[in-house]
Formats: structure tokens, sequence, C-alpha cells
């Protein structure tokens, strides 16, 4: 069993290695979180070494950041045996965008037929105001 002392220390690993692996990615905190299934704030507390994510969703994080899970807690390569979270995931169909334009299309996917109307009318005024 760990103690207080080593569950800090492998909390920091896992979100130091987290991090490192979504930045490789060029992914935000938010694709993460969304792709795992968790709220962005919580991902940001596993990222700064604050909390240990369950078990499934190191799964997935594993399986998002394509990563092996030995790696990711800091152990030597081949501790853990083969698994699922090596096979990749395909990317969502606007992986290869900006982080803003990413940020832009999930904001859009929350909106209400009103919102759209009031957005499409918005972004005709501001075509024609270009001209």
């Amino acid at each position: 069993m760990l103690g207080e002392r080593e569950k800090a220390s492998l909390k920091k690993t896992l979100g130091r290695n987290a991090q490192a692996a979504r930045l490789r990615q060029e992914l935000t905190q938010a694709d993460v979180a969304e792709r795992i299934d968790l709220a962005t704030e919580v991902y940001g507390r596993i990222e700064r070494g604050r909390a240990f994510p369950s078990i499934p969703t190191f799964w997935r994080l594993c399986h998002v950041l394509h990563e092996s899970a030995d790696r990711m807690l800091g152990l030597p390569a081949g501790t853990m045996p083969p698994g699922p979270w090596q096979v990749a995931e395909p990317p969502p169909p606007y992986a290869e965008h900006p982080p803003e334009l990413r940020r832009l299309i999930r904001t859009l996917q929350g909106f209400d037929p009103e919102e759209w109307r009031a957005l499409r009318k918005f972004l005709v005024t501001l075509k024609r105001q270009s001209r």
C-alpha cells in the first residue's frame, strides 16, 4: 500500500506525463477532458497532480493520449502488460484544426436553434460590413 508521500509523488508524475503527452498531441485540456468524459476543471486537477483519475478514466486517458499505462505512471517500459490502451483512437473530424477553432466548435455544438439564427444574422452583418 502506498503512503501519502508516494501517492503525492505518483499524482505529480501522472500529471506531468499527461500534460506532456497532451502537448505532444497539440490538444487543450478541454479537448482531453471532453474525450475522456470529465469536466475540464477535474482534468486540470489531474494534470496539476492534485487528483487521481478512476481506473476507467485512466484507461480512457491512456487511450486518448496514445500512451501506455506504465509510461503515464512513470514506470519502466514493459512493466504493465499490453492492453487496450495501446490501441489508437481515431481522431475526431476536427482534430487537425487549431485549438481556437476546436474550442469554437465545442461552443457551437451547444447552441439551440434560436442561438444559431442570431449567430447567422451576426455573421451576415459582419460579412457585409467588411466589404
